[in-house]
């Protein structure tokens, strides 16, 4: 099963987030802290892909997609934001993808199945 490290400090949307892409097939760790040491998260569950909140001013999650693409160069970073011009930020600051919020599941299913290769299709 592939897993997936979701960060959001919204905790309503890293509910549907979680719920959403557990119906999916896969192994959701939910995480709302992005202060902590993330590095170690990663280390520990080897995920498929990371998904971060990529706030207003996006410097904490800047830094940690640095920190994870430093230590895990092709391990998919995919950044989540209302921001309107989350579009041309995402691919300057390291991550491979974005999801602009509001977010529909198509497009949440879409964009992780791009980035993770699966051997089922994923349940809606």
């Amino acid at each position: 099963m592939e897993t997936i490290i979701v960060q959001d400090t919204d905790s309503a949307i890293l509910h549907v987030l979680t719920e959403a892409l557990t119906m999916g097939g896969f192994d959701v760790l939910p995480v709302d802290d992005i202060e902590a040491d993330f590095l170690a998260l990663v280390d520990h569950h080897r995920p498929h892909v990371v998904m971060l909140d990529y706030k207003l001013n996006g410097d904490a999650c800047r830094q940690v997609c640095f920190q994870i693409k430093q230590r895990y160069p092709h391990l998919p970073v995919i950044a989540m934001s209302c921001n309107y011009n989350i579009d041309r930020l995402y691919g300057l600051n390291g991550f491979d993808a974005y999801i602009r919020k509001p977010f529909d599941l198509d497009l949440l299913y879409t964009i992780v199945r791009k980035h993770i290769p699966v051997q089922h299709k994923l349940q809606k």
